[in-house]
């Protein structure tokens, strides 16, 4: 049939504008993106990860700060680790605690004068190790809490505590000790009070040391060096909690450590054992862990015990601990 030359005319442009009213459908926005999430789908999942990363970093997971020897890594150690989230009464301190821990020294000795340890001067509460110090009525005693750990730890081992200074004129110690007496490493120990200052005993300074003994006739040898009482030069260390630890790395080498922060070295003969008091061995013995309060000797003689009012303050007489966690070196 042969169609009039208007009618082409009129099919032509209509199909024209049938063409140009669908083409814009092809470039709409939405569907360049239709396969991403709006932007506060996205943002949500953002906040969601950064949350996660948060919750993965715990006691545990915090990176040991010492540096591995090549072709070694850290190993977390459960069984002489501990993070205190359980409740162990003064009194009865039950299973939990008593599996790591003697709520004791690690021999028999009740402490140096005019110290008494107590059984019942250390607890766990507040997800925290807690060790407290008081004085009988009518005495000069300072009753006090020490504890000891069942397991020992030998090197190469890192060990670390977060940790809250007494804001006390006694000493707060967190410590190494091999069974003999004869080798010791203070991770810190520390006096918070500001009631007597000297060069080296102070609210803002730390004491990172070690001793090796003899024990028959009593010697002693330890580093008198000014680093040995460490100061950032502004830290009060009874005002918040801080992590402390030591790499053991051999029986000559120690590396302590501060709020993750090498602060201090000791290596070699002349500055691990001078006097041979080792025989050669250097700091080779395992040793216990120990958590202590004390009344020390040295400072009661030179009268630095503190009150009987001073004393009365269970806050001011109350050395915390978060946590202490052990890392050994395994090969990879």
């Amino acid at each position: 049939m042969k169609i009039p030359n208007i009618s082409i005319a009129l099919l032509f442009c209509a199909l024209i504008f049938v063409s140009c009213s669908r083409s814009p459908s092809i470039v709409l926005p939405e569907d360049t993106n239709q396969n991403q999430p709006p932007v506060e789908e996205e943002e949500m999942e953002e906040e969601e990860e950064e949350e996660e990363e948060e919750e993965e970093e715990t006691w545990i997971t915090i990176p040991v700060p010492a540096t591995p020897e090549s072709g070694k890594e850290w190993e977390f150690q459960s069984d002489v680790s501990d993070n205190f989230e359980y409740d162990a009464p003064a009194g009865d301190k039950g299973a939990t605690f008593l599996t790591k821990w003697d709520d004791w020294y690690h021999n028999t000795w009740t402490g140096p004068e005019p110290t008494v340890w107590r059984r019942d001067h250390s607890l766990v509460a507040d997800n925290q190790l807690q060790l407290i110090a008081s004085r009988p009525t009518g005495t000069t005693i300072t009753n006090a809490g020490v504890i000891s750990s069942k397991k020992r730890v030998v090197y190469p081992v890192y060990i670390e505590a977060r940790v809250k200074i007494m804001n006390s004129k006694l000493a707060n110690g967190f410590w190494l000790l091999s069974p003999d007496d004869t080798q010791e490493i203070d991770i810190v120990e520390a006096y918070g009070s500001d009631i007597w200052k000297n060069a080296w005993f102070a609210p803002d300074r730390v004491h990172l040391s070690h001793h090796v003994f003899i024990r028959d006739p009593f010697q002693d040898w330890q580093p008198s060096d000014e680093g040995s009482f460490y100061t950032d030069g502004t830290t009060i260390w009874r005002e918040n909690f801080h992590r402390f630890g030591v790499y053991w790395k051999d029986p000559w080498n120690l590396e302590y450590y501060v709020d993750g922060k090498l602060v201090r070295t000791r290596s070699g003969v002349s500055e691990i054992d001078p006097l041979d008091y080792t025989d050669g061995t250097g700091l080779s013995k395992e040793m216990d862990i120990l958590v202590s309060v004390e009344d020390q000797t040295w400072r009661a003689n030179d009268g630095l015990s503190p009150t009987d009012e001073e004393l009365e303050n269970l806050s001011d007489n109350t050395f915390k601990l978060d946590w202490i966690r052990v890392f050994k070196l395994v090969d990879k």
